[in-house]
């Protein structure tokens, strides 16, 4: 066994949406919660910042609704898809959720909200450190070792979860693959401007050659740009991300409308995306994987923030489960079945419906037809916006009939 400073019933990896989310739930139930978190909050994150109306439940349950509200987010009553020549399509907020608004926040501004409430729910939040290594006995991740500065310490769970999102820095702990040398297809850039041309209240998603991107407003009149351009379409301009804006993002229409007359308010940010979908969620006895980490859905569906908060919270009612000895959930094994089969009743036919749809989002010939296709349906438009939160087989009756 492990020699560790302290003893936990779960360590937690990451302190965005999806570790915060976990954190908060078990902490909430009594569960002994030890939440790592890299960086120190507040900070920047590339993200499109939109939170969509379903979050709201979640942000009442977890006791941070009234502190999201008071960063004074922007209010995004509909999100309007744009096509290389400019037709548009509309979904409105209100097709999601009983509050029928978005909201539009940084990240800085919700992530720091949610880690403080883990703290005060009562979980052991430490910043500015890392997983270091994974500790392994008889085939089972026991715990972990923290590194802060040249210090380096040992933490022993009964569980861990990994929510280092894309990154998955955990999981990759586990595995001894070969690092894949192949370049990632995508890059994915963002930053916050000022006196953008977006439509008061929309979040504006566009389409073009290789990639598409989004626009909205955030809190304090400012709006987020957040956008995915092919690898060699940025190779091409020299990884200057106002070129690639310019180039690229502005082959569309609407979008160098909006963008011409805005002003960079912050610096960029960029990383590589190797691709979407799920990976293994719980790829060890005794570690699971929630958010980012667990799967990366398509931006442009917008449910990116409630998929976090969604498998945290799956992971917390699992946990809790095998934490208080339920007949279901008895050993590391059980967990880590019954966390498999929950996670895939939840989000695999929405994860599914998504490929389908990526197809059309990365081919502007085919997205200009999806646009002008589904503008001329409110009903088809609204079953296939809602197929990306949904979970149970009427998504794979939607795909079929798009398809």
């Amino acid at each position: 066994m492990m020699n560790g400073q302290s003893n936990y019933d779960v360590i937690i990896a990451g302190g965005g949406p999806a570790g915060a989310s976990a954190a908060i739930h078990l902490a909430m139930r009594g569960a002994r919660v030890l939440l790592v978190e890299q960086k120190k909050f507040p900070r920047p994150k590339l993200c499109g910042e939109f939170i969509s109306p379903e979050c709201a439940i979640h942000f009442e349950t977890l006791g941070v609704a009234e502190q999201m509200f008071a960063a004074g987010p922007s209010a995004l009553t509909e999100t309007v898809f744009y096509s290389r020549s400019g037709a548009s399509a509309v979904v409105p907020s209100s097709w999601f959720g009983s509050s029928g608004v978005a909201l539009g926040l940084s990240r800085a501004e919700m992530d720091e909200r949610l880690l403080r409430r883990a703290a005060g729910a009562g979980a052991h939040v430490i910043e500015n450190a890392s997983v270091s290594n994974l500790a392994v006995e008889d085939g089972c991740v026991r715990g972990v070792t923290v590194k802060q500065g040249t210090i380096e310490t040992g933490y022993c769970a009964k569980t861990i979860v990994d929510a280092t999102g894309r990154s998955r820095a955990l999981t990759r702990h586990l595995t001894s693959r070969a690092t894949n040398s192949k370049r990632p297809p995508m890059i994915a850039f963002k930053a916050h401007f000022e006196n953008t041309g977006v439509e008061p209240g929309a979040c504006e998603i566009y389409f073009y050659r290789g990639g598409y991107g989004g626009l909205s407003t955030i809190e304090q009149g400012l709006s987020n740009l957040c956008f995915i351009a092919s690898a060699r379409d940025v190779r091409a301009r020299g990884a200057d991300a106002d070129r690639v804006m310019q180039e690229v993002v502005c082959q569309n229409r609407r979008a160098r409308l909006t963008l011409e007359p805005a002003r960079l308010h912050s610096n960029w940010l960029a990383v590589s995306l190797e691709g979407f979908g799920r990976y293994d969620v719980a790829p060890g006895k005794g570690l699971l994987a929630v958010g980012d980490a667990a799967a990366f859905i398509d931006p442009f569906t917008g449910s990116g923030m409630l998929m976090a908060l969604e498998s945290g919270e799956l992971a917390a009612a699992e946990i809790m489960k095998f934490l208080a000895g339920s007949h279901e959930v008895q050993s590391l094994d059980h967990l880590r079945e019954h966390y498999s089969a929950a996670y895939q009743q939840r989000f695999d036919s929405r994860l599914k419906f998504c490929s389908l749809m990526r197809k059309a989002a990365f081919l502007p010939g085919v997205a200009e037809i999806a646009v002008r296709f589904f503008r001329l349906s409110d009903q088809l438009r609204r079953r296939t916006a809602r197929a990306t939160r949904q979970t149970t087989s009427e998504t794979y009756s939607i795909a079929t009939r798009v398809r």
